[in-house]
């Protein structure tokens, strides 16, 4: 017989609610409770068919939940995955799952000797326009890499909510940061050399709303990941150069193609090409045909295989495909971004 999951969610606010949304598609989910210490968190489940507490003691005691949803302001994980995995609940923490390694690792110690499992939301693993361009990597459709640029831009500006408040985690490097970085780990095998960071405050006196991180791995790849909230030009590009092509992917959907000639130049021609800054050979307009385009390989993915992935986890048919070890490794580049920024040069990561 096939073990459900009875979950609690332990902070009701935007990500709660998401998550309660999410799992009324599973027949093998059952939101048994909610909880937030904000009464207006809670006004609209008014009367829903589960359990509504205001303090965490009592969700984490409730004995009908085998599955902790741990969803509060981030400098709460800590203490809260600690109770849950006191209780004996399985842990799933919401991103970034802590303030810093030493809490991380008291986190995982905790689940380990209290026999529960433990893993983080990084469900943006399964964002399309991400498995699309790990798709063209992994495949090798553009030859061998050099560059693959990752890029959101949004017009915003300020945060909202906590998120202004550095002592709960806020500004952008915690909130999206901690996705993009762990897409590109992901993606791209092999160890980090070196860490190039800009990390800035733009309109947000605090926390910071933009930054820019170059990646060096040990196989001569670049990776950069460059973050916006007040850029008013609002995008979503992933770009990818290799040896034989380039791929490019616009917006959160899979609109993009891979690019190739039909032929290498030998030589610069003679010919000189009239721009309209002044002549040019490098970078004249390409002859006519020379250029052409190919589809991108076709993915289907949702974040709901995020809580399928957890589910047949609990039924012990496979593993998480988010693993502890990936989610520190992600937790200490972000730190070294940190470093990187304050003294404005590379440092050195792995």
């Amino acid at each position: 017989m096939e073990t459900k999951m009875k979950l609690g969610i332990l902070g009701f606010g935007f990500m709660g609610h998401t998550h309660a949304e999410t799992v009324k598609r599973f027949e093998d989910i059952e939101l048994v409770a909610v909880c937030d210490n904000d009464p207006r968190q809670l006004e609209d489940v008014r009367g829903a068919p589960f359990k509504i507490y205001t303090e965490a003691d009592d969700i984490i005691a409730d004995p009908d939940i085998n599955v902790l949803l741990i969803a509060t302001p981030n400098q709460l994980h800590r203490d809260m995955v600690l109770k849950a995995a006191a209780a004996k609940k399985h842990v799933l923490c919401e991103k970034p799952a802590a303030m810093s390694l030493e809490e991380f690792d008291d986190m995982v110690r905790a689940c380990e000797e209290n026999g529960v499992l433990f893993t983080v939301h990084q469900q943006r693993r399964f964002d399309p326009d991400f498995c699309m361009a790990k798709a063209v990597f992994e495949q090798g459709l553009v030859g061998k890499p050099y560059v693959i640029k990752s890029q959101l831009y949004g017009v915003n500006g300020f945060m909202h909510d906590w998120h202004v408040q550095p002592e709960y985690g806020g500004g952008m490097l915690y909130d999206w940061g901690v996705h993009l970085l762990d897409q590109m780990l992901y993606m791209v095998p092999g160890k980090v050399k070196t860490v190039f960071a800009d990390l800035r405050n733009v309109i947000n006196d605090v926390v910071d709303d933009y930054f820019r991180i170059q990646l060096l791995f040990e196989n001569g790849l670049t990776a950069e990941i460059e973050l916006g909230t007040y850029y008013l030009t609002p995008d979503r590009c992933w770009f990818m150069g290799g040896d034989t092509g380039s791929m490019v992917i616009r917006g959160f959907g899979q609109q993009g193609s891979i690019v190739r000639t039909r032929h290498l130049l030998e030589n610069v021609p003679g010919k000189i090409t009239m721009s309209a800054s002044g002549p040019t050979r490098s970078f004249g307009p390409p002859e006519p045909g020379l250029l052409y385009e190919e589809p991108l390989p076709e993915v289907s993915v949702s974040h709901d295989m995020f809580f399928e992935n957890f589910l047949r986890v609990l039924n012990g048919k496979e593993a998480f495909v988010v693993q502890p070890a990936q989610v520190r490794r992600v937790l200490a580049l972000m730190d070294v971004v940190r470093q990187s920024a304050a003294e404005g040069g590379s440092i050195a990561f792995e």
